[in-house]
């Protein structure tokens, strides 16, 4: 456990992050080698099909995820306030109302799959393998929203490492399993799916062990054993909007992908191509995020706001030098990476897929800045208990993503399609930063006048 409300704020964010980062990257490789294998594997349809189905898993798993991780942040707040009782009541909330929300909203996904599908142009080429792959995945969303629930506890209480080394055990588990239910076992793209729920199911476990073994604080008394409906109120005030703000920004993807289902399966699997590659690139920012995320919670719960400022500007520095850093990394080295991904069962489709995978990355790769600057300030006002700015901030999102999506794709074509994330991340970031600096302003309002009253004035 790491107390992030001492010592020199840099250092302990970069401390703090190194381990995220390279979990998210194992995050992304995890996501990456389904599609390597299955488009090896299994050819061009396969990978579009994975690629189509996508956006509608990330709807559900995002959804699920910003609920549970809004969820954790009172963890964090109990615990920089040295508040372990509150903290232990806040762990035994928040597995209820997690488990609770899962359930009902993938079961009410696997349900209107059919109409889903139907409703985002799937080409009827590919329409049977992403309704299979996506049916399984449903099955076993509780474990991935499991899984990630219980890393965001040990993040919360300031221990990023762990949760790295399951994440990297699960990525390894998650590769064997598709080889042997892809490859051996010959269940196509149905096996991509069932060897995620797989790893996933087997890591959960061990991270429940591991839990009970290292995180006594964790562990709820006899007492704690009880739901209290006021204190199930003050989780969902702030993990409700962050599920609506998940899910709009996933909801912006699904909108994405069902104008560009319209050009057909070879842009379908270029556009995936592309995107594994944004999101890898993306990494170092959303690791930053996270970290503010735990960073602000705790020093806001500790009551030292400038330390709070201090922290949050010197990370928007670096976030803004590793976006400009990796923006120059994939616009020189953009043909390259997008060849590994490309399969070469068709080597006349293969020339078409990476000019429009390159197309879209030489776009977006320019608007970096503005992505960075969204996980910050988004994360940092979840940190302090502000889950309207960012909710407002995803709606802005997908304004910005639709319009681009649905009316410049009908002037530009597929350059149009390009740059539907671009617009959204201007402004989101325009939206959410607003929000950060007037809640800091209030709480810093707040704290002036508890500070004069108590002196007398």
């Amino acid at each position: 456990m790491r107390d992030m409300t001492v010592g020199k704020p840099l250092p302990l964010i970069m401390k703090f992050a190194l381990p995220l980062l390279i979990s998210n990257f194992f995050q992304q490789l995890y996501s990456i080698s389904d599609i390597l294998l299955v488009g090896h594997l299994l050819g061009v349809k396969a990978l579009a099909a994975v690629g189509a189905a996508a956006p509608i898993f990330f709807f559900l798993v995002m959804a699920c995820i910003g609920f549970t991780n809004g969820l954790t942040v009172i963890a964090a707040q109990s615990f920089g306030a040295k508040n372990f009782e509150k903290l232990r009541r806040s762990v035994v909330t928040a597995t209820f109302l997690s488990f609770s929300f899962t359930i009902i909203f993938s079961l009410s996904v696997y349900f209107l799959m059919d109409r889903i599908l139907i409703l985002m142009n799937l080409p009827q080429e590919i329409f049977k393998d992403t309704k299979d792959f996506l049916q399984i995945l449903c099955y076993g969303v509780i474990m991935i929203v499991c899984f990630n629930f219980l890393s965001g506890l040990m993040r919360a209480l300031g221990d990023s490492k762990t949760p790295l080394y399951f994440l990297i055990f699960t990525t390894l588990l998650n590769i064997v399993f598709n080889v042997i239910f892809i490859y051996f076992c010959k269940m196509g793209v149905r096996g991509s799916s069932l060897g995620t729920v797989t790893a996933m199911s087997v890591s959960v476990f061990a991270c429940l062990f591991y839990i009970k073994k290292h995180f006594t604080v964790l562990l709820p008394h006899k007492q704690d054993l009880v739901i209290r409906w006021n204190f199930c109120k003050q989780h969902l005030i702030i993990a409700l909007p962050m599920a609506v703000q998940f899910s709009i920004i996933a909801l912006g993807s699904a909108i994405t992908q069902t104008i560009c289902n319209k050009f057909g399966f070879v842009t379908i699997a270029a556009m995936t191509a592309a995107m594994r590659i944004e999101q890898v690139a993306g990494q170092p920012m959303v690791s930053l995020g996270i970290v503010m995320s735990t960073y602000v919670a705790q020093n806001y719960g500790a009551g030292k706001i400038a330390r709070l400022r201090r922290g949050v500007l010197q990370c928007s520095i670096v976030s803004f030098a590793a976006s400009l850093f990796l923006a120059m990394l994939v616009f020189v080295f953009g043909r390259e990476i997008v060849d590994v991904f490309v399969p070469k069962e068709q080597p006349e489709l293969v020339g078409e897929i990476i000019s429009l995978a390159r197309t879209y990355l030489k776009i977006s790769v320019v608007f970096y800045f503005f992505l960075g600057q969204i996980f910050i300030f988004r994360n940092s006002c979840q940190g302090m208990g502000n889950s309207v700015s960012p909710m407002v901030s995803s709606i802005v999102e997908l304004l910005m993503r639709a319009f681009a999506a649905i009316y410049l794709t009908k002037i530009f074509g597929f350059v149009g399609l390009c740059f539907a994330s671009p617009l959204a991340w201007i402004g989101g970031a325009l939206v959410v930063a607003v929000g950060y600096f007037r809640t800091i302003i209030k709480i810093s309002k707040k704290i002036k006048k508890k500070r004069d009253n108590s002196c007398g004035y």
